[in-house]
């Protein structure tokens, strides 16, 4: 017999191997199968869409600030409190501005008086003229008539040469109250007293202390929250300093920071989702690409990153890109400045363009508030001048 018996397999050695090459094979299939759906997925949508979580609210931080200097007497509004276009936040003191206005009011007075005057003194240069001139008839009158007596001996030479001295005198007064006329007219300029330079710079003086008067009231510039109140009651605030800061909520957007490698299929008016972390997944907003930055963030940093450096170490970088959303999503789900978001950006349509193509046709923002109607201050300016002009004429008996 042979020292070593040779064992045939049993049934349950010889399936073991069978069941782990199914196995294997199940497995491969359905990884195959996850691979291929994974792919048509990735092909047939995901490649499509561009997301990142680097991505906060913005929106625009209107400063409030004061035209005039002055003491803070008044504080209309606090943070987090709603105001309207056009609402006082702060009063100034207008005890000055108050007192200037008289005074550019009482300039205004005697400037009309001492033009009447000037207007007064061109008539009596015309006057006068007019005496020079009939004085220059007269001796002219005379001295051709003794010129004719001259030859008969009637008139002496002397008495002739007396009469040439008094023609040129007459001459001579003639062309010096002309030029003291044409001095008069220049001076007075129009017959209208409203339309002299003198009148009308006194009265732009007015007007300005009106208009230093009037901002003595500081006004909201746009609706909106208020954030960061700086101004403190009784302090002296100059122009220029902020006071507080208006945030108008409708016009949030998102800045979304993208790599660079995702910026190939984004366009101006793409479709974005937006989530914030503020609602959790509850709230989608929906928006558009307004557009993409001209720069990343470390371009245009406070201080750039310098790459030419011996430890250069590549990083893939980042640029925003400023999407808007709704105005009636944000007024059902306000958000606030510089909240988490994560945003979705849908990149089937390209037909938009990667860079603005025109410019804007109408401002960003725009307000009225500081468009001031000088209809009232011009009617008294010319209630002043009408009753300056009469006063004066009754006084020197000129017609106005």
């Amino acid at each position: 017999m042979d020292a070593s018996v040779r064992t045939e397999p049993t049934p349950a050695t010889a399936v073991a191997p069978q069941r782990c090459h199914a196995w294997l094979a199940v497995l491969a299939v359905a990884l195959a199968a996850i691979g291929l759906i994974g792919a048509g997925w990735w092909l047939a949508y995901a490649r499509y869409y561009q997301s990142t979580d680097d991505a906060y609210v913005a929106g625009d931080l209107v400063n409030v600030t004061s035209q005039v200097s002055g003491t803070v007497v008044s504080i209309g509004a606090d943070e987090t409190d709603r105001v309207q276009a056009g609402q006082e936040l702060v009063r100034l003191d207008a005890t000055d501005a108050r007192i200037a206005l008289q005074d550019a009011e009482q300039q205004l007075a005697r400037t009309v008086r001492q033009t009447r005057t000037v207007y007064a003194n061109r008539d009596q240069l015309r006057a006068l003229v007019g005496q020079r001139a009939a004085d220059l008839a007269r001796a002219q009158s005379d001295f051709d008539r003794r010129q004719n007596l001259v030859a008969t001996g009637a008139v002496s030479a002397e008495e002739l040469g007396h009469a040439r001295d008094a023609l040129t005198a007459a001459r001579d007064a003639l062309t010096a109250a002309q030029q003291n006329l044409a001095a008069g007219r220049a001076l007075a300029g129009r017959d209208v007293i409203a339309e002299h330079p003198d009148v009308q710079a006194a009265a732009t003086r007015v007007e300005r202390a009106w208009l230093d008067l009037v901002r003595t009231s500081v006004r909201a510039p746009v609706g909106g929250y208020v954030a960061r109140r700086a101004v403190q009651l009784g302090d002296h605030v100059s122009p220029g300093a902020p006071l507080m800061a208006v945030v108008p909520l409708e016009r949030l957007r998102v800045d979304a920071n993208f790599k660079e490698v995702q910026l190939t299929r984004l366009r101006i008016g793409q479709p974005v989702e937006v989530v914030a972390d503020v609602y959790g997944g509850q709230v989608v907003y929906h928006g558009r690409v307004a557009g993409v930055g001209l720069g990343t963030g470390a371009a245009f940093a406070l201080l750039p990153a310098q790459n030419a450096t011996g430890n250069w170490i590549k990083v893939v970088q980042r640029v925003p890109v400023r999407v808007t959303l709704d105005s009636h999503e944000l007024a059902a789900h306000p958000l606030r400045i510089g909240l988490s978001t994560r945003a979705t950006a849908d990149t089937h349509d390209l037909s938009g363009p990667q860079l603005a193509p025109l410019p804007a046709r109408e401002p960003v923002l725009a307000t009225g508030v500081f468009d001031l109607d000088p209809g009232e201050i011009r009617a008294r300016i010319a209630q002043i001048i009408t009753d300056n002009s009469l006063e004066a004429a009754a006084r020197g008996g000129l017609s106005p």
